[in-house]
């Protein structure tokens, strides 16, 4: 099992911590993990992407030009995801935020290209109370989708991922993630 990720959205919605998360559980699951970021240089609203692959074998080159997958966190992204994803692969959009009505790739409309969820990740962050975990959510939604992942111990991993003094934010991270999983 090899699978190539780009999260993709804007700075602030932790579109980097998403990618770095993914990889640490896939290293923590014993997986084989790289990690590429890629950001503007403003400090929030600028673009923001992550480069993930997982892997149960070596991983030639953490550069994702072909991705099985890709995360869609707002409408701006959409674009450079589809050019990105392989034909018939995966591609979750925020649905609180991206909308794919009327967008094509290679000719066809996304959802007969690729196969498209839509998760309301920020309504559901915000109905946790706090949407700054709408990127915990789909994260869920991504390993449930996939199967690269279990996220069976995610609490423990965050616990280890996250500095003690953000320990305290563990539990809403961990329902997000949840919630991510079921929608």
């Amino acid at each position: 099992m090899t699978e190539k990720i780009v999260f993709a959205g804007f700075g602030g919605q932790g579109i980097i911590s998403l990618g770095q998360i993914w990889s640490y559980c896939g290293m923590k699951e014993g997986k084989s993990v790289s990690f590429y970021p890629f950001y503007g240089a403003e400090k929030r609203g600028g673009i923001a992407r992550a480069n993930c692959i997982v892997s149960d074998g070596a991983i030639a080159s953490p550069i994702v030009t072909r991705a099985t997958s890709v995360v869609v966190m707002n409408q701006d992204s959409l674009a450079v995801c589809a050019e990105t994803l392989i034909p018939g692969g995966l591609m979750i959009i925020n649905s609180s935020l991206v909308s794919i009505a009327g967008v094509t790739s290679g000719g066809e409309s996304l959802d007969r290209r690729f196969r498209v969820v839509g998760v309301p990740a920020t309504e559901i962050a915000d109905r946790l109370g706090n949407q700054k975990i709408a990127n915990m959510v789909m994260l869920g939604a991504l390993a449930k989708r996939t199967g690269a992942l279990s996220l069976e111990t995610v609490e423990d991993i965050l616990k280890s991922f996250f500095p003690e003094s953000k320990h305290k934010f563990v539990p809403l991270n961990v329902a997000a993630i949840k919630e991510g999983m079921g929608s």
